[in-house]
Parts: structure tokens; C-alpha cells; sequence
């Protein structure tokens, strides 16, 4: 019992002894060459400076042609106001809830010697429509029906406060994007 509390107590303090022994091997010692080494590195000249570039004076430029259009004004030219509105009093048919990429056509039917367009809108209900009826957000009124897809007419902001009519294209939807919910 009592030489383990001797261990105890000189463990540590030797611990200590060797760390300063281990130290002491570190000490300066002899650095003459590595002084002479430095000492001939920097009596060496450097190398030659690169001779510093000549500036070209600065060319101002003045903008003199105060009647065209200044380059940081946005490209938009003024157009009357436009007579295209929404109809506001319209009662909305059930398409245009749906944005316009939501809804697929998928196939057409023809009837009494109408054609009517088949599509399926995001929630997999198919719906019949025909020349005239709406369908997506922007009013989109449908012009044409063809085996292949269907022309709207929508009405969208011109970014100007007004509105304008463009012709938007639905094809019909391949198998691939016919899956879907049934």
C-alpha cells in the first residue's frame, strides 16, 4: 500500500524530469551554417525589377445625343391604350380555375357536327368543350379545334397597365404525359 503511494507521487514528478530532458535536446546547439547559409543569400543581388507599365490617360466619353433613347431606360415603346379588357360581368366556366399547363387534352370527339375537344384538368377529370368555351386563367377563349391540338385567344397584361390578346397553342398529350390520375 505504501509503495503504491510512492509510485503515485514520483510518476508525475519524473513524467515532468523527462519532458525537460526532451527540451533540453532542443536548445540552439551549433546554427554557424545555417548563419553563413543566410548570411550568402542575402549578399546575393535580387533579380532585376520589370519596369512598371505606362498607363494610357483615361478617354472620357460624353453622351451628346440627348433625342435618343437613354441606354439604361427600359426598351418599351408607348402604346396607346389598348380597348382589350377582360370581361369582368362573364360568368367563368369550370376550366378557368385551372392554369393553362395543368390542363391536357387528351383526344377529340365529334358530335351532331361539332367537334369538341376531351380534357383532363390536374384533378384527372375529362371534360368536354367546343369552339367558343374558355379555359385557363388568362380568359382563354377557343378558337379552333383540330385533330392534333387546340388554338385559345387569352388576354394578358402588356406590362404597361393594359392588355393584349395572344394566341396560345394546347397539343394533344402524348401517352407519356396522358398518365396520370384516372
Amino acid at each position: 500500500m505504501m509503495r503504491e503511494h510512492t509510485i503515485r507521487r514520483i510518476l508525475p514528478r519524473a513524467g515532468l524530469l523527462l519532458a525537460v530532458a526532451a527540451l533540453a535536446g532542443c536548445g540552439t546547439g551549433n546554427m554557424n551554417d545555417l548563419t553563413q547559409f543566410v548570411q550568402h543569400v542575402q549578399a546575393q543581388p535580387g533579380p532585376p525589377l520589370q519596369p512598371i507599365p505606362q498607363m494610357k490617360p483615361y478617354e472620357t466619353y460624353t453622351y451628346a445625343d440627348q433625342a435618343l433613347r437613354s441606354p439604361f431606360a427600359p426598351q418599351v415603346e408607348e402604346q396607346p391604350t389598348s380597348s382589350v379588357r377582360p370581361d369582368a360581368n362573364r360568368n367563368k366556366e369550370y376550366l378557368e380555375q385551372f392554369p393553362l399547363d395543368s390542363l391536357k387534352m387528351v383526344g377529340t370527339i365529334d358530335m351532331g357536327g361539332t367537334r369538341y375537344a376531351l380534357i383532363r384538368d390536374s384533378e384527372g377529370l375529362v371534360h368536354r368543350v367546343k369552339r367558343g368555351n374558355y379555359m385557363g386563367h388568362n380568359d382563354g377563349r377557343i378558337l379552333k379545334i383540330t385533330a392534333t391540338g387546340l388554338t385559345l385567344r387569352e388576354i394578358v397584361p402588356n406590362g404597361l397597365g393594359g392588355y393584349v390578346k395572344r394566341e396560345t397553342q394546347v397539343s394533344l398529350a402524348t401517352d407519356s404525359s396522358k398518365a396520370g390520375k384516372s
